[in-house]
């Protein structure tokens, strides 16, 4: 899978761009505050319908004007499949092959990203809410039973925890609906709690090989599933609605005196375990950078094992953050075998060497440069990478 090309149109700081991009690695290259990560944001966007950036839609569309437009050619499985998002504040519409889609859960999964970022170190360090978005978004990109049974559990949660407070004031009474309410939620809630519990077992024994080599074999890396009603691979689907069931109706009232619910997949948590130690709590900082870098470059593998395609990687300024020998795996990791885009303010060093064949775009004032013939890449790729260069327009900063 590969992303052929981008057509961006007052999309941030971009008032009209089209560009294409080679299968290998794309090269972002520039100062700060030059565009390089708005061009990586409307990718994400182009893929997931929303940014890692901004809760905000309204942020996407640019100074003055009323809507943005994000699309796109995908190569997948030999055919070329158009993308097409618009942004509003209507809201936004998204097309797959020229026709509109009625659900988001429709579009997503039609490209496929991960990315990288500076912080990717809170997936571990962070608060179990990062980890739970991680799962759904990750998932969500790999399996449209899983996106959908999400979608209906966060709208189940928001009707169960409206009620709940209705109970809390005594606004409310029937605990009849309560208990409709409850049933829905253990329902969605254990079809959630057993795709995760897969999709983490698969994770796991590619982020295990991965996190060994990096280690030099000195540290082991482990998952472990937090959740109330310590689910396990070995129960099934109807196991786990069971369970949910009971705790509804054990934590009932404390539930209607707490106005929330206390139970369910939206309060669990994965601790990564290093050597069986918590890696979060008791692992030093480069333990910790191993193991984000360790699941990231796992789900690369684990995406093509599911969905057959590799996936297209995002890495956002992360080369400045990882040591020689992270950089190092990292880019041995990807090298001709998933299309790249990386940012950076200048590649010297360790990534100068790894990187063949690179396709640079030079993003300074707000303009695009795509080089035609790069030099090799133990040479100076920024000041004479180039012969001539095909610009593409953008607007200034």
């Amino acid at each position: 899978m590969y992303l052929e090309s981008l057509h961006l149109k007052d999309f941030r700081n971009y008032e009209q761009l089209d560009v294409e991009f080679s299968q290998g690695v794309n090269v972002l290259l520039g100062e700060n505050a030059q565009g390089k990560t708005n061009l990586l944001e409307a990718i994400y966007v182009l893929a997931l319908t929303r940014s890692h950036r901004t809760a905000n839609d309204r942020d996407l569309i640019g100074w003055q004007a009323t809507e943005a437009l994000v699309s796109g050619r995908v190569h997948k499985a030999n055919t070329t499949t158009p993308l097409e998002l618009t942004f509003s504040k209507k809201g936004k519409k998204a097309k797959v092959n020229h026709l509109e889609q009625a659900r988001l859960s429709a579009y997503v999964g039609t490209l496929n990203v991960i990315l990288f970022a500076p912080e990717d170190l809170e997936l571990v360090k962070g608060s179990p809410s990062v980890r739970r978005h991680f799962i759904d978004q990750e998932f969500g990109q790999m399996s449209p039973k899983y996106l959908y049974n999400a979608g209906q559990y966060r709208s189940i949660l928001r009707q169960r925890n409206n009620y709940l407070r209705q109970l809390q004031r005594k606004q409310a009474k029937d605990l009849v609906y309560l208990s409709v309410l409850s049933d829905q939620l253990a329902a969605f809630g254990a079809e959630i709690v057993a795709a995760r519990l897969n999709f983490l077992d698969q994770l796991a024994t590619w982020a295990q090989k991965v996190h060994e080599v990096i280690s030099q074999e000195r540290e082991e890396l482990t998952f472990e599933y937090v959740n109330q009603v310590k689910a396990t691979r070995a129960e099934s689907v109807d196991d786990l609605y069971k369970a949910y069931q009971a705790q509804f109706e054990k934590q009932q009232a404390k539930e209607i005196e707490q106005g929330t619910t206390l139970i369910g997949p939206h309060r669990d948590d994965i601790h990564f375990l290093v050597n069986g130690k918590n890696v979060q709590t008791f692992g030093s900082q480069g333990q910790q950078r191993t193991t984000a870098l360790s699941v990231r470059l796992a789900e690369i593998d684990l995406m093509k094992a599911i969905t057959g395609e590799y996936p297209v990687l995002l890495l956002d300024d992360v080369l400045s953050e990882l040591d020689d020998a992270r950089q190092t795996h990292l880019l041995r990791s990807i090298q001709d075998k998933v299309q790249t885009f990386l940012t950076t303010t200048s590649l010297s060093g360790i990534a100068r060497k790894l990187i063949n064949d690179p396709t640079i775009f030079d993003i300074s004032g707000g303009h695009l440069q795509k080089a035609v013939t790069a030099t090799a890449p133990d040479e100076s790729l920024k000041d004479d990478q180039a012969t001539s260069t095909d610009r593409a327009t953008s607007q200034q900063e």
